[in-house]
């Protein structure tokens, strides 16, 4: 939120204030203000608090707004189904799919959003071709990926998994193969099956069918525990900018404090956010309302910034391992703010790592109004997965698939057989906003008619070289796009 409409110095924060001192005064809020002034904390404590806080909460907060649209707000355009329910994508995202930044759009996805509050939820898998790659990750409030099903950590076969709450406490019935604990008591399962071609979607399908979601009574055949409903906040674009602690405030009191969340917990509360805490912002003096826009336009400053810089810098790429679970981040609350506003519900790097770019091989800035770009591989140096890789073009500024003539928004390592090699059997990708002739269609990815943002995806990653594992350290290294002469 922009409050002042730009940063300030020192001497400006301190003018700031005696205007808005003056402003209070003529408003007569000045009595409100000494009633609360011994508790709460000075101008630029307050200002500190709250971007602390915002960088803390942001993934927290884009979370609820991605479950709102995904599973309370059944007129948002973006519905999918209600808590405890699965949806299965029957075809992968387009253009048309705005909810989820930086989409993937190689695996037809499938979603549940449970509600663990009064009981595990139990997932079943069936069992899938070892050729087709899927994925089952468990993803809570507060992002943390705390746990896989799938080809790489559980391999091909059949099985029951239970999924239960911060606090459960309960037995684990016969026929579970392993229990996760999910650090809130809401929490999204996104699957991710993999699509050969377009006409081997109804293979999908049939896999998506085999996945089962049951609360723990419906696989015990028991009547199933009471769970109060909610009163969830509306949210949107717009409101998040003015009532974003708001939210804060209600994601809170579904995420029991962890260890490392203690010291940021008090923190919050001294200017009033927390679980059952009410900071109506639109209720706050003018002083009050500047230290908060002050502090939260810091705190986006610096996970914007964190997202540029993000892991290392390789050939123009930025090659990063940032999501993970618990431990990966150790309190490291700008690191999960940075993995989260990079792509929220981003593999952990072992399952899958995304090198990305917005600038060409000599650092300009990608932009498909101006130039056309290439992107070759060498002979034999593919980026090296146990799964496949893909290459999928966004707008850079909004970060969401564009459309296109000929609705790609992709090319992957299952397309090969229908690409074009050069006579050293290297492979071109061509880059840019208008075709570049049917000899090259084949090798041509879409751009935006304006600025570029590519992720690369390696499924599965190898481990052992040639392997882009450690994220940014290892051996094999994704080469510069080229712009075209």
């Amino acid at each position: 939120m922009n409050i002042t409409g730009q940063m300030l110095t020192k001497r400006g924060f301190l003018r700031s204030v005696a205007a808005t001192g003056v402003a209070a005064t003529a408003l007569q809020l000045g009595p409100a203000r000494a009633q609360t002034s011994a508790s709460r904390p000075g101008f630029f404590g307050a200002k500190d608090i709250a971007e602390a806080g915002f960088i803390y909460g942001l993934p927290i907060v884009m979370n609820y707004a991605v479950m709102y649209e995904y599973a309370v707000d059944r007129n948002s355009g973006q519905f999918k189904a209600p808590f405890n329910q699965l949806k299965n994508e029957p075809n992968v995202f387009t253009y048309k799919d705005t909810a989820i930044v930086t989409p993937n759009s190689d695996t037809p996805y499938s979603f549940v959003w449970m509600d663990l509050r009064a009981e595990p939820i139990v997932l079943s898998v069936p069992a899938v071709d070892p050729k087709r790659y899927y994925s089952v990750m468990m993803c809570d409030g507060n992002t943390y990926n705390y746990g896989y099903i799938g080809s790489r950590t559980t391999g091909s076969e059949a099985g029951d998994y239970m999924v239960v709450g911060p606090d459960w406490k309960g037995a684990t019935p016969p026929g579970i193969k392993k229990v996760f604990r999910s650090s809130t008591q809401l929490s999204l399962v996104g699957y991710r099956t993999q699509l050969f071609s377009p006409d081997d979607l109804d293979n999908v399908k049939n896999v998506q069918a085999g996945y089962k979601v049951r609360t723990l009574s419906a696989y015990l055949n028991q009547p199933p525990p009471p769970a109060p409903a909610i009163d969830f906040p509306k949210i949107d674009k717009e409101l998040v900018k003015t009532n974003f602690f708001d939210y804060l405030d209600f994601a809170l009191q579904f995420a029991p404090a962890q260890e490392n969340e203690k010291e940021i917990r008090a923190q919050l509360a001294r200017i009033g956010v927390g679980p059952g805490k009410t900071m109506k912002f639109k209720d706050l003096s003018v002083e009050d309302k500047l230290e908060i826009g002050l502090g939260t336009k810091e705190g986006e400053r610096k996970v914007d910034e964190g997202v540029a810089h993000a892991g290392k810098a390789v050939n123009g790429w930025r090659v990063a391992g940032l999501p993970g679970d618990s431990a990966h981040y150790n309190g490291d609350w700008l690191k999960r703010a940075v993995a989260a506003k990079a792509g929220i519900y981003g593999n952990s790097p072992e399952e899958a790592t995304y090198p990305l770019t917005r600038i060409d091989s000599d650092g300009q800035t990608l932009d498909g109004s101006n130039h056309n770009y290439t992107l070759t591989f060498p002979a034999g140096q593919q980026p090296p997965v146990n799964a496949f890789w893909s290459l999928t073009m966004y707008d850079g500024k909004t970060q969401l698939l564009i459309e296109n003539p000929i609705n790609r928004y992709l090319i992957n390592s299952p397309m090969l057989p229908g690409m074009k090699t050069n006579a050293d059997g290297s492979l071109t990708l061509y880059i840019q906003n208008k075709s570049p002739g049917a000899d090259k269609e084949a090798n041509w990815l879409p751009a935006p008619d304006g600025q570029i943002y590519l992720v690369m995806r390696l499924y599965w990653p190898k481990t052992t070289p040639p392997s882009i594992l450690p994220a940014g350290e290892g051996t094999w290294q994704p080469p510069g796009i080229k712009r075209a002469s």
